[in-house]
């Protein structure tokens, strides 16, 4: 029975130890919980940082899904958080507190078996003493019985020593008979404590540590389903979050993320023209034609082409060339200078005709739209940036204007809002006295109106802007739909020696026209003839001009107008002294003559 207690012993311990095994695993599975939530977290931070309000960064609908994403993974973390909190709640902390439980009620169950034990064994100690002092006295009596027989039989004894070896006798039988009692009492109380200990005690002992242990064993079965709660509770949410991304996922619109694209980078420039075709076998044919023209004389006014190109690109401006006084333009005509018997005219080709054919060859190559608008884009990036957006395509200046628009209409929203609180306030006040003096909110309320005035103006201001870019907008869309009808048209063409031909692949084209890409090869070639002029502007607002290729003006200053506004904000116009440069399309009045683009 003692080794079954110490199994019993064994056992518990086992199953205490058992229950912190489990425990800690329990505290494992929670850290290793709280450390994937806080790694998803430092992903999600990671890869979403926080913007400021004024960021305009274009929100794709791909960019959008991603943070959709995200912010599911974020709320995926903070479930897994909860499962963490869960388990350490409901599992571990439970765990531990019956394990101290457990232990102190073994403990005590233990500690009762011990003193069952140790009272039994002193129950037997003492019938074992009651047994052999019993045991002693018998024999003891034995030998005072065979003493006195000895003696009674032996004729040379005394009666003294008969008697006395007779009395002797009769006391260790009669302590022979009290241990003997003695004896029979302890051993029927060891006999009862000991079924006692075997029927009531140990058993009622026994019964309560098993007790004890099926306790344990629910316990841990308790918690096995808690630690599986703990996950199946977020199951749902988590369920919700995979959701989430999947409908993410499918938000995607590679259609709008295209239109946001278009809207984000659309200038609103028009598309440079066609090139027109160059004919450079004229000058052949004029020299075949032409026989009073000496060898050695066109030899001389060979034009280097070489040298030509070098010297032009010594003298390019950022903004077209230098100004030049103008010399009388020649015409094809004025070639025709002698006549054949017949009265016909042939070509007779001087110094001055090979000039004007060589500067005719020279000015007429394509004009490339590409160099003025680095020209201009130059320009932008060396201004600072103006307050009408001019610096900016006409697309980019629309949207920019309209943002700003919206948020000036914002803002006079909340001065209104003000005032009336005002207002209201101090009909409060005039009304009750008491609570404040009316005149205090005069200067706040002077203020709030002034502020109100001032951002209509400035609305106003804007709102003209924005009309005069949605005008030009409409206008350039109405002349390019133009353009490519009178491209389609074929009508008859200039030849090179003055008549004009039906046949397109005869056309050769002599000076550029200016409504041809006006001014567009100048950022290259230096013309030797100024830009006529297609119109005069007046100036309604003072210009400094203080960037390098711009001009300065005067409020009511006449110019003249040598190329048109492209739709970025600035208007080419020259001086009578013949300064060219830039100028604010928004800062004049113009005025284009008639058939101007033709001359």
């Amino acid at each position: 029975l003692k080794d079954q207690f110490d199994n019993l012993d064994k056992h518990t311990q086992w199953g205490i130890d058992f229950l912190e095994k489990y425990a800690k695993f329990v505290k494992e599975r929670i850290e290793i919980e709280q450390n994937y939530a806080k790694q998803l977290r430092n992903l999600v931070k990671k890869y979403c940082p926080k913007r400021s309000p004024k960021d305009e960064e274009p929100r794709f609908t791909s960019c959008i899904a991603f943070f959709n994403i995200l912010n599911e993974l974020n709320d995926y973390a903070g479930q897994r958080e909860v499962v963490a909190e869960e388990m350490g709640h409901r599992v571990y902390g439970e765990l531990m507190r019956y394990s101290h439980d457990l232990k102190t009620e073994r403990k005590m169950h233990l500690q009762e078996g011990r003193k069952a034990q140790q009272y039994l064994d002193m129950c037997w100690k003492q019938m074992d003493n009651s047994k052999k002092k019993f045991e002693r006295e018998c024999r003891e009596a034995e030998k005072a019985q065979q003493s006195y027989e000895r003696l009674d039989n032996d004729t040379n004894a005394t009666k003294a020593d008969v008697e006395k070896a007779k009395q002797q006798l009769n006391l260790r039988t009669h302590m022979a008979d009290e241990n003997k009692n003695e004896y029979a009492a302890q051993l029927q109380n060891f006999n009862g404590e000991q079924h006692k200990h075997y029927y009531i005690v140990i058993p009622q002992i026994y019964k309560q540590l098993q007790e004890m242990d099926e306790r344990r064993t629910i316990k841990l079965s308790e918690c096995y389903k808690g630690f599986a709660d703990s996950e199946r509770k977020v199951i749902p949410i988590i369920s919700k979050c995979l959701e989430g991304m999947i409908l993410a996922a499918k938000s995607v619109d590679e259609h709008r993320d295209s239109q946001l694209v278009i809207d984000c980078f659309k200038s609103g420039f028009e598309p440079p023209g066609d090139f027109p075709f160059e004919d450079y076998s004229q000058n052949i044919y004029r020299t075949i034609s032409d026989g009073t023209i000496s060898t050695p004389k066109q030899e001389g006014m060979r034009i280097d082409s070489k040298t030509t190109v070098g010297k032009a690109k010594g003298k390019l401006w950022l903004f077209g060339k230098k100004p030049k006084p103008q010399s009388p333009p020649l015409t094809p005509t004025s070639l025709y200078t002698s006549s054949t018997p017949n009265g016909s005219q042939y070509p007779i080709f001087s110094i001055e005709p090979v000039h004007y054919c060589m500067s005719d060859i020279k000015t007429g190559k394509p004009r490339i739209p590409s160099f003025r608008s680095l020209k201009r884009g130059y320009f932008y990036l060396q201004g600072p940036a103006l307050e009408d957006f001019s610096h900016l395509p006409p697309e980019q200046r629309r949207k920019k204007l309209q943002q700003r628009i919206d948020e000036l209409n914002r803002e006079l929203q909340k001065e209104t809002d003000q005032k009336d609180a005002l207002i209201k306030m101090k009909d409060v006040y005039e009304k009750n006295p008491q609570m404040g003096d009316p005149g205090s909110l005069q200067p706040k309320l002077t203020e709030t109106m002034s502020n109100m005035d001032r951002l209509r103006m400035e609305i106003h201001k804007n709102e003209a802007w924005l009309s005069e870019v949605e005008g030009k907008v409409a206008a350039r869309s109405d002349r390019r739909h133009s353009s490519d009808i009178n491209h389609l048209v074929t009508q008859g063409r200039e030849s090179p020696e003055g008549s004009y031909t039906d046949d397109a692949n005869q056309e050769v084209r002599g000076p550029p026209q200016q409504h041809a890409h006006p001014n567009e090869f100048d950022d290259e070639f230096e013309d030797d003839d100024p830009l006529p002029a297609i119109g005069h502007c007046k100036a309604i607002y003072p210009f400094d001009g203080h960037n390098e290729g711009t001009l300065a003006m005067k409020e009511g200053e006449i110019l003249y107008v040598i190329e048109e506004d492209k739709g970025d904000g600035w208007t080419r116009a020259r001086r009578h002294n013949g300064e060219e440069g830039y100028v604010p399309t928004s800062y004049i009045d113009v005025t284009l003559e008639k058939n101007s683009k033709g001359a």
